[in-house]
C-alpha cells in the first residue's frame, strides 16, 4: 500500500515536481495550495507524512503546524518543513512545535530531499 504524503506548498510546479519524484517510491502526494485546506486534508487524509511550506495563502505554516500538533488525530503525523526561509527564529519555533525537520528548499537537491522523506517514512 503506497505512503500517502499530504504536500501543503501553493506553488503547483513545486507539487508536481514532488509528486513525480515520489511516486516511484510508492508514494501517493496529496496537494493542499494553502494552509487551511491543508489543515482539511490532515484531518480526512490521515497521511503518513506532511511536506509543510512555512508562506502560505490563508494560514501560516507555523500556524498550521501548530494546529496539527494540537490535535489528536493529526499529533503523531511527521512533518517535515520544506520552505525558502532560513531565519533561525522560524527554524527553532518549528522544531519546537513538534516538526520532524526543517528543510531550507535551496540547500537540498529533489534527491535529497526524496531521501529524507524516505528516512521518516521508515522512523
Amino acid at each position: 500500500m503506497p505512503k500517502k504524503i499530504l504536500f501543503i506548498e501553493d506553488e503547483p510546479v513545486l507539487q508536481k515536481t514532488f509528486g513525480d519524484a515520489l511516486a516511484p517510491e510508492d508514494c501517493e502526494v496529496v496537494a493542499a495550495i494553502d494552509g487551511e485546506t491543508g489543515l482539511r486534508l490532515a484531518q480526512s487524509e490521515k497521511p503518513d507524512l506532511i511536506l509543510l511550506d512555512l508562506i502560505l495563502p490563508r494560514l501560516h505554516g507555523l500556524e498550521v503546524l501548530k494546529k496539527l500538533k494540537e490535535a489528536e488525530a493529526t499529533r503523531q503525523i511527521p512533518v517535515i518543513i520544506l520552505t525558502n526561509l532560513e531565519d533561525v527564529k522560524n527554524i527553532e519555533t518549528a522544531l519546537e512545535l513538534g516538526a520532524t525537520t526543517y528543510l531550507v528548499k535551496a540547500n537540498y537537491s529533489l534527491n535529497e530531499i526524496v531521501d529524507k522523506v524516505k528516512k521518516a517514512l521508515s522512523n
